[in-house]
């Protein structure tokens, strides 16, 4: 029996021995498994903070700008920049510096930090007026059968590169009705989160596709400048009546009527700014007309209506009429396209119904927008020129890189 324990005992304590080492090895490794794993997750809880602070610098950044932007005129010999400012709620920081001028895009530079994490972002600002859209809404669009959307650029006749699309904010059902007939040149869409095919009341219209947008639109107040108070409005009563640069100023109303000839407002000379604080009103066959090489920036706090055959004649480029709504209530506004050149007109507070005898240029921007007669809308690429003192003008983001 001896000699018998003996081997058990010898052979046992091999047995232990590698029983050990195979539990070290085990513990040794679970214990490196785990400490890769936390330094795996410090590391990527430090990228996702440093990339939400790059974020924070880009966003800031923008703000900035547009901050910048509400005071006239455009300063651009100090630019916002930020060093090591710290993420709320976080320890991670975030730097950016801008650089450029206003008649380029501006580069703006984005740096996130945390820990050892470092994330860059790099990218444009340009600036983006109203007109971006040839027709946008807030609520409706109700386009009648034989109505064509299509595009053009009333400065370069061989541009053919441009991008049409008409939409609303809204996601209600038949927010825009597209009668038989109807031809969109380009896409239509609906607001965040919309169902496209119930938002959009197809009667066998064609168009390029449809969709739901990932973000609302900002329709954003604008604000009539200062100017003189005339104590008066202005009236015309069968006869014309020629306003110039030297009559820019506040009215309470502008009054055009009939009597044995139609009254007519004749816009010459140059540019001219008329901020109405009431409501502009034009009898039968009466006319506001903008002659060649004059333009006409009208700020409407009022109602605009126009009776049988009246209506505003255009005989410059779209451009040259820019009709903001300034009202913080609903607007009505009745606008009858005496030639083909309309105008921009901006107005988030207003119902509009357009009635031309055929072709229309310019560009729509209202709460609800309704085409009575069918004929062809173009859209004018060249309203998108616009400068940092325009109204409604706002920097957006061009393009980006990450590092």
């Amino acid at each position: 029996m001896k000699p018998l324990q003996s081997k058990k005992t010898a052979f046992a304590i091999p047995l232990a021995m590698l029983a050990v080492i195979i539990l070290s090895v085990i513990g040794v490794g679970l214990l490196s498994l785990g400490m890769h794993g936390r330094l795996f997750a410090v590391r990527t809880a430090s990228d996702i903070a440093a990339r939400c602070a790059a974020d924070a610098a880009l966003t800031k950044a923008v703000f900035e700008m547009n901050e910048k932007l509400k005071v006239t005129p455009w300063d651009g010999s100090s630019l916002p920049q930020a060093t090591d400012e710290t993420l709320p709620n976080s320890d991670a920081t975030f730097s950016y510096t801008i650089t450029g001028d206003i008649d380029s895009d501006y580069i703006v530079e984005c740096i996130g930090k945390s820990g050892l994490a470092e994330k860059r972002i790099t990218f444009n600002l340009e600036l983006q007026g109203p007109f971006e859209p040839p027709i946008l809404t807030r609520q409706t669009i109700l386009l009648k059968s034989g109505t064509l959307v299509e595009g053009y650029n009333s400065l370069d006749p061989w541009d053919t590169n441009i991008q049409i699309e008409i939409g609303t904010n809204s996601i209600l059902p038949d927010s825009i009705i597209l009668n038989n007939g109807v031809i969109v040149n380009g896409n239509v869409f609906v607001g965040v989160g919309g169902n496209v095919e119930t938002a959009i009341k197809d009667l066998g219209a064609s168009i390029y596709g449809s969709y739901a947008i990932t973000y609302e639109i900002e329709f954003p107040a604008v604000t009539p400048p200062v100017l003189t108070d005339m104590g008066t409005g202005i009236s015309v009563h069968g006869t014309t009546l020629t306003v110039g640069p030297d009559d820019t100023g506040q009215y309470d109303r502008i009054q055009v009527k009939r009597a044995a000839n139609p009254g007519i407002l004749e816009i010459n000379g140059g540019d001219v700014v008329l901020y109405v604080t009431g409501d502009v009103g034009l009898g039968q066959e009466c006319e506001i007309i903008i002659r060649e090489g004059a333009s006409l920036t009208l700020y409407l706090d009022g109602d605009l209506n126009a009776g049988n055959e009246a209506g505003i004649n255009n005989e410059s480029l779209p451009a040259s009429l820019k009709l903001f709504g300034t009202a913080t209530g609903e607007q009505q506004l009745t606008l009858k396209a005496k030639s083909e050149s309309l105008g921009a007109v901006y107005a988030p507070n207003a119902v509009i119904t357009l009635m031309a005898d055929g072709h229309v240029r310019g560009s729509i921007i209202c709460k609800s927008f309704e085409m009575k007669s069918g004929g062809n809308f173009y859209y004018d690429k060249a309203l998108r020129n616009v400068g940092a003192d325009d109204d409604a003008v706002r920097f957006v983001v061009k393009q980006w890189h990450e590092e």
